[in-house]
């Protein structure tokens, strides 16, 4: 059987994969080296990237070590620096898309709207809101987690005058220098840009909602040894592997498992740097979050407290009020101007797949499937949905290491679901499912996450988004598939 098949006079691609951010160009690299070529990427935009083409905010860089945050099977021994920027990961995904010849595949400035199954065909039809429609086997949304900004509903921001975007949105035309900023969010994108612009700015607040545990990364450039080594060796790149998924393992998910060791280190260390360069007593007391270590995403970050002792640089801790012409007001009643507000307050990640239509079998909508939050075996397929496989889905979000290395599990994974349904279908049958969405539960409910009222991590009760476990234990239960656990129907024809 060839893993090319076409309509009559259609073409009916092997797979459609939706988002050609790592996750997506990861997929379509692993098809292509399984045989696959008749196979389509589906972008939104007018190129590639996924969240690296849309985060141009100062300071944009990755915390996970670049030696990690790359595919295993494309080491780049280009790299600046030991954390990369976010144009040099823009440029190496390019770089990738070149070199396993996927531009053929992609096709940009289509959005999916919806993605229906035909149970006769055993295929998918996707269209996209210009009108197209794409005939396909299999149907892979790769779309991540972390996409859609949220902007949070503040009283009276309608009434406010001055200039304001979304971090992941950043308006470069817009002349920061010698103005009043505030940046709404201490979290991840917040502290990569504050001290980036705040030696710019005249005078930058920063609202606090909550404090957060930080760990300093130690960014260096890489020096020319290191380099050199890079491009005649793989040994540097595979020890810097090594040692980066060691610390996550080791180090950091004890931490989120509840080891009370590692908690007392690693908020031990965070406190003990916070204070090496934070000496005014109420701040230090103002950054110690009043949460476990690990119970919300723990930022790794050099220059974000030295930024904290510019005399143009403030923290708010109290809530915010409301907006008013000229800038903010919080709830003590102190008002601030504002020429410039940045929103840096992360992305919705709840519903997984909102943006699709997805109607399965027996006209099954994946809305209604999930309406209790979303789950699905292994983080990759659920029932009443076949040959759908998803690609950074339900639980498979990590706390402690690189979503690549899930992504690269994950594809992998596919692949041999691919395989086995050939031209017809494959599906998990209800009972493991839900048995694989209750133990996951049941794990998830003893971590860190659950330590919360709410984070990003959490829907209600539910920790729809993380894996609880180990990187290698992951890959363990999606190495070998048993058979047993799925549907398989052949084809008709």
């Amino acid at each position: 059987m060839s893993s090319d098949t076409k309509t009559v006079n259609n073409t009916l691609y092997a797979a459609v994969i939706v988002g050609s951010g790592f996750g997506g160009l990861c997929m379509g690299i692993k098809l292509k080296q399984a045989g696959y070529t008749n196979f389509l990427i589906l972008e939104k935009a007018d190129s590639l990237g996924g969240t690296w083409r849309e985060n141009t905010y100062p300071g944009a860089e990755c915390d996970v070590g670049s030696a990690f945050y790359s595919y295993s099977f494309a080491p780049n021994p280009d790299w600046d620096y030991k954390w990369s920027k976010q144009e040099q990961i823009l440029a190496y995904l390019n770089q990738c898309a070149k070199v396993y010849e996927l531009n053929q595949h992609l096709h940009f400035n289509t959005k999916v709207r919806s993605a229906t199954f035909n149970e006769s065909s055993k295929t998918w039809t996707i269209t996209s809101e210009a009108g197209e429609t794409f005939n396909s086997r299999f149907f892979i949304p790769a779309l991540g987690q972390l996409h859609e900004p949220n902007i949070p509903l503040i009283n009276g921001f309608d009434s406010y005058q001055g200039v304001a975007f979304h971090s992941a949105q950043w308006r470069h035309a817009v002349d920061i220098k010698n103005k009043n900023i505030a940046v709404i969010g201490n979290a991840a994108s917040a502290v990569q840009l504050i001290p980036e612009i705040a030696d710019d700015v005249k005078q930058l607040s920063i609202y606090q909602r909550s404090a957060n545990w930080i760990l300093p990364k130690g960014d260096r450039p890489f020096n020319r040894l290191e380099k050199w080594l890079a491009k005649h060796t793989q040994l540097l790149h595979k020890w810097y592997r090594l040692n980066m998924w060691s610390i996550g393992e080791l180090g950091l998910l004890p931490a989120i498992k509840g080891s009370k060791l590692h908690r007392k280190i690693l908020s031990w260390y965070s406190i003990r740097q916070m204070k090496k360069h934070i000496q005014d007593p109420v701040l230090q007391k103002s950054l110690i979050p009043d949460y476990p270590i690990g119970a919300k995403r723990i930022l790794l970050v050099d220059k974000y407290y030295p930024s904290l002792n510019r005399d143009n640089v403030e923290l708010v801790t109290e809530p915010i009020d409301h907006f008013t012409a000229s800038g903010i007001q919080d709830e003590s009643g102190k008002t601030r101007e504002h020429d410039v507000v940045v929103f840096a307050t992360g992305f919705k990640t709840n519903p997984f797949l909102a943006s699709i239509d997805i109607t399965g079998k027996d006209s099954r909508k994946l809305r209604e499937h999930w309406k209790d939050g979303a789950y699905a075996f292994n983080g990759v397929l659920t029932n009443k949905f076949p040959n759908l496989f998803m690609l950074y889905g339900p639980n498979t979000n990590t706390g402690h290491t690189s979503v690549i290395f899930m992504h690269e599990v994950q594809s992998d994974y596919i692949i041999k679901l691919m395989q086995k349904a050939g031209e017809g279908s494959i599906e998990v049958h209800a009972e493991p499912e839900k048995n694989f969405a209750a133990e996951l539960q049941n794990r998830l409910a003893k971590m860190a996450w659950n330590e919360v009222q709410a984070s990003w991590y959490k829907q209600g009760e539910r920790i729809p988004n993380n894996w609880p476990g180990s990187t290698l234990e992951y890959r363990k239960r999606l190495k070998s598939p048993d058979w047993s656990d799925y549907n398989i129907c052949s084809s008709n024809r």
